[in-house]
């Protein structure tokens, strides 16, 4: 029986989720006032009004909203011209669509290492496996902590490769002094559920080229060039490209710009939980707790620990489940899917950080507004856990 069949049978609400999504008034009245409003709840002004919101928090010239942050890595592929047989180096410790997303077009992935104290691309690694057929190098922040994003752009810089950073888990984050999504040539986030920032579901890429943003907005809306509203003018449309129908709603865009404007107190709330169960987990020798470098700082998007190895791993995450606490594994790697064997039989001995790592992560619970009795019962299951151990 699997942990996960075994918690349906139980038929029992979990103790304390994996997340928990933060609203309040702001939210639902500027939503209501979408709705009673009766027209505009798809490309309304409030789309405008988001991009510009989230331009200015990062510190770039543009952007562009899209349904997902899927759609905006999609989007930039196509925008930047990456297709048949080029290669985009990505790292396999990430969620499935990194990957997918160079397939979408035609491109190969190339699955490189990543390094162990920010879980991103190794740096070294990348510069290793870069080709001829190099077109792309696409950096992936993990749960909130950035990559080494400076010493990638030099690398790519170098050798003439776009970069595009994957910061879908990130918005809020920073290194050296720079927002995540500032230094790439170009970034996409992600608003889905469990981000930092959620519209439920949502994306947006961001970037400083004009002609990058330029052809996201035709990518993204049919390939059409409105010089007004589509709804707002009775004049025919012209369509330049093919493109596709990967618009935000007004309604999602509403919610965005009230989240945002509560993103950074978000963010220190999330940093105070993982301060208190960091400081209260410490003790244990089995547990390797986020470790952040100088100078970076971690939204918590993903509170995740690692263990001494995958038996201690699967065994505290089996104790936790029956616990009625929801914990998962972030991420097993993607070169180990059914999909991706299949297609492209990778040796995983090249990617031994990413193995060592897969098999040793557990995520916890991590939101806003965890409650201190929510956090020492976490806290005091693991420790039962390792006094029985």
């Amino acid at each position: 029986m699997s942990i996960l069949n075994s918690k349906k049978e139980n038929n029992e609400e979990w103790k304390i989720p994996l997340y928990k999504i933060y609203s309040d008034d702001e939210d639902l009245n500027l939503i209501t006032k979408i709705i009673k409003r009766g027209t505009k709840w798809a490309i309304g002004p409030e789309i405008e009004e988001f991009e510009n919101e989230i331009k200015k928090y990062v510190g770039t010239d543009y952007c562009v909203t899209f349904n997902s942050g899927t759609s905006a890595l999609h989007a930039l592929f196509l925008a930047y011209g990456i297709g048949h047989n080029n290669e985009v180096i990505v790292p396999s410790f990430s969620f499935v669509s990194t990957a997918n997303s160079v397939l979408f077009v035609d491109a190969i992935p190339k699955f490189t290492d990543i390094e162990e104290q920010t879980f991103g691309l190794d740096p070294k690694k990348v510069s290793e496996n870069i080709t001829a057929q190099t077109k792309a190098i696409v950096p992936m922040d993990y749960g909130g902590m950035p990559c080494r994003i400076s010493e990638i752009k030099k690398i790519a810089n170098e050798n003439d490769i776009v970069l595009i950073e994957d910061a879908a888990e990130a918005l809020g984050a920073s290194s050296k002094g720079k927002k995540v999504g500032e230094v790439a040539d170009s970034s996409i986030f992600s608003f889905c559920g469990n981000k930092v920032l959620t519209t439920g579901e949502g994306g947006a890429a961001v970037t400083n080229s004009k002609e990058t943003y330029e052809k996201l907005k035709l990518i993204r809306s049919h390939g059409r060039i409105d010089k007004a509203g589509y709804f707002d003018s009775p004049e025919i449309s012209n369509y330049e490209m093919l493109g596709y129908n990967w618009r935000m709603s007004s309604i999602t865009a509403t919610l965005g710009i009230s989240q945002i404007h509560k993103l950074d107190k978000l963010i220190k709330m999330r940093q105070e939980n993982a301060k208190y169960i960091s400081s209260r987990i410490l003790k244990f020798p089995q547990i390797m707790i986020p470790n952040v470098p100088d100078g970076y700082e971690h939204t918590y998007q993903m509170y995740t620990i690692r263990l001494k190895n995958k038996k201690i791993r699967d065994q505290l995450h089996k104790f936790l489940i029956e616990k009625r606490i929801f914990s998962k594994v972030y991420f097993a790697p993607i070169h180990l899917t059914s999909f991706y064997q299949k297609k492209f039989k990778i040796d995983s001995s090249d990617l031994p950080i990413t193995n060592k790592i897969s098999d040793q992560v557990l995520t916890l619970p991590m939101y806003p507004n965890m409650t201190k009795e929510e956090k020492d019962f976490l806290i005091e299951s693991i420790a039962e856990f390792f006094e029985n151990y």
